[in-house]
Parts: structure tokens; sequence; C-alpha cells
């Protein structure tokens, strides 16, 4: 006999029910809600990084070119390292081609895989540096010349400054030259005072008026080493004694003929480059003459000054024969020996390898700006450079060798080794992944 189960009635529950719909209501609207935020999210973020990749490149234009010189330095490294990333790849590719179900799939992935191997395995074709060279063919230690000083250590373009990057043993020192309104050249990097001075403290309604429209009077009562230990812009101030600050915090501005004095106490080179002075400056037209009268009166012995300015060079070498004279554009070689330059003074990403070797070898003397990296000090001293210019020189002065230096033969050793040992690694995962 088939016992019938009565159907189980359900009585209404209408509070439940209202909450129920009032709460499925509200998911709805907070999905829509979250997928309307998500969507604005992504767009900020995207907006974002266009518009920071911009600034930056814009920024950073200039210093773009140091990507190409740093994979000379770490290439050969950078190869090992995605060799390995992609050998060890190798089990991920392996178990997803044995496990997918379409063939045309597994085909695309092991094609693409091995395509990248391939490339990796090749890529020392392509790999070049100037460390990859023979022990005995490595030139002398390019020397070190102070830019504005020591300017890690003391404010730039002061006294003290360059006193620091003599201590560093530095070759010679480096200045960008103005000339003031009566015609006394001094040290000063930016077109105002505003920046490495108290200018706006002692002159407030001239601040923003070009440095080279005060008088050596007014230069001269500014301050110019407290901005350093206000900024602390390479954060050294907390490594100073006492005394150290006292000595940072009272330096004024220096004249040219101060750090041409300094340069002859200490048998050193003096390197400068001179701002003409504007349209409407009492001296803009005669600032060469300006500049070479405070040179020779100043006694520095001549074969220590090295000559930058191109206006009225002929007239400079008639005047004074003993200057060195150096050239900041990169000129053909004839061009050169024509105007008796003997030296160039170049950012370092214009020359390449080739440009040093052959200026080298036609006698003229390569000295590049800025470098303050022993990587980058490094890969110069392979490419053959004389003399750098540097912000650092109590850095380098410790780079006492290459960074690292292979021999030819050394880094083909090293390649093959490593594409055989991640070839058999390869072969062994899909083997084993079947």
């Amino acid at each position: 006999m088939v016992k019938h189960q009565p159907l189980q009635v359900y009585e209404r529950q209408l509070c439940l029910s209202c909450l129920t719909g009032i709460y499925g209501c509200r998911w709805k609207r907070y999905q829509r809600s979250h997928d309307d935020t998500t969507k604005i999210g992504v767009t900020a973020a995207l907006l974002t990084t266009v518009i920071g990749v911009i600034s930056v490149s814009q920024i950073w234009s200039e210093e773009w070119d140091v990507v190409s010189i740093s994979l000379q330095s770490t290439g050969p490294f950078l190869h090992i390292g995605a060799l390995a990333a992609v050998t060890a790849l190798a089990w991920l590719v392996a178990g997803q081609v044995a496990r997918a179900e379409k063939t045309k799939f597994q085909v695309i992935v092991l094609l693409v895989y091995l395509v990248v191997l391939l490339s990796l395995y090749l890529a020392p074709l392509s790999i070049t540096s100037p460390c990859i060279m023979e022990r005995h063919n490595l030139k002398a230690r390019p020397a070190v010349i102070g830019q504005r000083g020591a300017p890690m250590l003391a404010p730039e373009n002061t006294l003290l400054s360059f006193q620091r990057a003599l201590q560093k043993n530095v070759i010679g020192l480096e200045a960008e030259v103005a000339i003031s309104l009566d015609g006394v050249p001094f040290l000063m990097r930016d077109p105002t005072l505003r920046r490495t001075t108290d200018v706006s403290k002692v002159f407030p309604k001239r601040q923003n008026v070009d440095a080279s429209f005060f008088n050596w009077t007014e230069l001269s009562m500014l301050n110019a080493g407290q901005w350093f230990l206000k900024r602390n812009p390479y954060w050294t101030v907390k490594y100073m004694s006492e005394r150290e600050r006292w000595l940072v915090g009272n330096q004024t501005i220096c004249s040219l003929e101060q750090m041409l004095q300094l340069a002859a106490r200490s048998n050193r080179s003096a390197l400068f480059t001179v701002r003409r002075p504007p349209p409407g400056h009492p001296h803009n037209l005669n600032w060469v003459n300006v500049t070479l009268s405070t040179v020779l009166r100043s006694g520095v012995p001549q074969h220590l000054v090295v000559w930058s300015v191109d206006w009225d060079r002929e007239l400079v070498q008639q005047q004074a024969p003993g200057f060195q004279q150096i050239s900041t554009k990169i000129q053909t070689l004839e061009n050169l020996h024509e105007k008796g330059i003997s030296r160039l003074l170049l950012r370092y990403s214009r020359v390449s390898e080739e440009d040093i070797r052959m200026y080298t070898a036609a006698n003229v003397s390569v000295t590049l700006y800025t470098v303050n990296e022993p990587w980058l000090y490094s890969v110069l001293w392979c490419s053959g450079v004389h003399s750098v210019s540097s912000e650092a020189p109590q850095i380098l002065r410790k780079v006492l060798s290459p960074l690292w230096l292979m021999a030819p033969h050394e880094y083909c050793l090293i390649w093959v080794s490593t594409d055989l040992v991640s070839f058999a690694l390869v072969l062994g995962i899909f083997i084993f992944q079947k």
C-alpha cells in the first residue's frame, strides 16, 4: 500500500520577500556602480600613465641616451639573466603543450617559445661592449676634472668646492663664467641668482633679473652657501662637522680670477665656459676681451688655461699662444687642426667608441661630461677616453680599475657554455613532460 505524502505548504512571508527584493535591487545597483567605478579607475590609470610617460620623456629627453650606454655595461649579464628566465619558462610551456587539446594551439605556443629561445641563443652576436677586450689594450685611467669643484661636498662654484675637489686629486677645475655689470667675470651656472644665493633676501625686487646685471660689489654682498645647508641637495650635510657647516654657510660668489689663482697655486688646469652677456649689457660686444684680460691679469701660467670660447679664437691665440684650445662642438679633424684645437669637451652620449679612437689617433684628447657613476666611468675608461668632467670626484677616486673586463675568448666561452646548458635543460624538461 502506497502512502501519499501531503504537499508542503509555504506560508507567505511578506516581510522576508520585501527584504529580499530591497537587497536584490541594492546589489544590482552596487554591481552597476562598481562596474562604472572600475571603468573610471581604469581610464584614470591609463591617462595618468600616458601623461606620466610624456612628462618623463620631456624632462629626461637627454637622459634617454644613457640607456644604450648602460646596455654596453650590462648587456652580457642581462643576456644570461634573460636566458635563465626563458629556460625556466620551459616547464610551463611544456606542460601547457602537453595538456592542450588543440594541435594548432600547441604548434603556435611551441613555435613562439622556440623563436624567443633561439633569439636569445644568438643575441651575443649583436652585443658589443668596450669592456670586452684584452687587458693589455686597456688605456690609462681617465683623469678627473672637478666640474664646479666638488658640488656634492660644498656649494657649487665656490672656493670651498674647488678646494674640496683638489683634495680628491682632480687634474683640473671647471666652471661656468658670467660677466658682471662692471666687467668682472664671476662663476655662476644659472642665468639668475635665485637658486644658489640669498638674492631674494638682499635684493628681493631683483631676484629674477639676469645675474649679469649685478655689479661685483652687489654680488659680493650675497651669501652662496646657506642654500646648500637648507636644501641639502646631495644628503651630505649630516656628515659635516660644525666647522664644515660654518665654512659652507659663509661662502660667497667666486670670481674667475680667484679660481684661476687657486688653480695656479695647485698647479692644476682651469677649464671654463663663458656665457655671453644679454643684449643691453655694457659688455655684450667686448665680453671676450674682458675675460681674456682677467685671465692674463690673474698671473696663472698660460699652459694651465683651457680656453673654450669659439668667438674671436684667433685673437685669443695671438695674445695668449700658450692657452690649451678646446672645443665644445664635434668637428672634423681638418677643422680642429686648422684652428689649432687639440681638445674636445663633449657630452658622453654624443660620441661613440670609434669617434674616441679616431680623435685619440690624431692626438686630439677627448673630455666627456658629466660622469658621476662608477659604471659609466668604467665604460668610458675601456673606450679610451682621456679625461672626464665630474661632479663626484670623491666617488670616481675610488674606481681604480674597470668594474669588469673580459677578454673576447672568455666571453665566447661563457656564451657557448650558457647556451649549451640552457638547451640541455629545455630538452630534458620537454622529455620529462612528454
